[in-house]
């Protein structure tokens, strides 16, 4: 948690260039641990296969007082905008200010923001931003009640769905849909489970209209900690197109328990979890830290045996059929 966290390339990097990135820098002084970074760079003119170091241009930086719950996803939507997801601030039981950072619309940690890279200085602001107009509320912010969304994507095919989701604390992790206006509940809510309901009423919010997720999973067997995926949209696995694939980074802190699952939705509104099975009924064999996706759709999985930044084992593997 740290280090170089997300990257997006412009939709039309063929022919501009431009990524942008997301990543830790050492902080100003010594009240936060780091700063949260969003800065967009250009490929070299002289090789395409490496960037130009000195194109950085910062288009936001958030100091954050813990290392952890960064979030750190960046996307392009169907919109043509730039979508990025912060954590709450990390620590435990996002215990910043009187209610917390995920519910605090003056800032955008915990939040998911929505900007155009494509307009104004550093960037221009969607004119139907949930937020746009609402005093001391950042007009980036696109959903809140975030606390450390461990993915989130847009669907390539259908209606370009988005799914988050968000690494629970004790007891639950959830996969969400992505709703402009979105309140996904922490700390209120850890999944559909309470966690700290009496923020609500001084809030003004009413927790039955929360947007809760379309699936949860308990801490256990199962896993501990979500990872967020893609909607499978390639063509060397017919038969998983169109569901949603995620994992878990292990199902205890201490081996590489990774476990590999995919959603699907079996009637509406009722989505189904099911497990890959490995031939022969091998385990994965991994800590399971992330996803990727090619330009074709097809899937790969980023994988360690170790808890930690540390070692040669790092692994990227491949989605097939078996």
């Amino acid at each position: 948690e740290r280090g170089l966290l997300g990257l997006a390339f412009h939709p039309g990097y063929s022919t501009n260039g431009r990524f942008f990135v997301f990543y830790s820098a050492p902080p100003p002084n010594t009240n936060f641990d780091d700063t949260a970074i969003v800065a967009e760079f250009k490929v070299s003119s002289s090789n395409t296969n490496i960037a130009d170091a000195s194109s950085q241009r910062i288009l936001l930086s958030v100091n954050k007082s813990d290392f952890n719950h960064n979030g750190g996803s960046l996307a392009f939507g169907a919109d043509g905008y730039l979508y990025v997801s912060f954590g709450d601030g990390g620590g435990e039981a996002d215990e910043h200010g009187t209610y917390g950072n995920a519910q605090n619309l003056s800032t955008v940690l915990g939040k998911l923001i929505r900007i155009d890279v494509d307009s104004g200085s550093p960037y221009g602001i969607p004119s139907d931003n949930p937020f746009v107009g609402t005093a001391g509320a950042r007009p980036e912010i696109f959903a809140l009640g975030l606390r450390n969304p461990w993915r989130f994507s847009f669907d390539h095919g259908g209606t370009h769905q988005g799914f988050l989701t968000d690494v629970g604390q004790e007891l639950w992790e959830e996969i969400n849909m992505i709703r402009k206006g979105g309140n996904y509940g922490w700390r209120m809510m850890e999944g559909n489970h309470a966690f700290d309901p009496t923020i609500a009423a001084p809030l003004g919010v009413n927790i039955p209209s929360l947007d809760f997720p379309i699936y949860e999973y308990g801490h256990g067997p199962s896993g501990l900690c979500v990872i967020g995926g893609f909607v499978y949209r390639g063509s060397a696995y017919p038969q998983l197109v169109g569901k949603y694939v995620f994992g878990d980074w292990a199902s205890d802190f201490y081996n590489p328990t990774g476990q590999l699952y995919y959603l699907d939705q079996t009637r509406p509104g009722i989505w189904e979890r099911f497990k890959f099975q490995l031939p022969n009924g091998a385990a994965l064999g991994y800590y399971i830290n992330s996803f990727g996706e090619d330009e074709a759709g097809e899937l790969y999985l980023l994988g360690t045996l170790q808890r930690g930044p540390s070692g040669n084992t790092g692994s990227v593997l491949r989605l097939l059929p078996p």
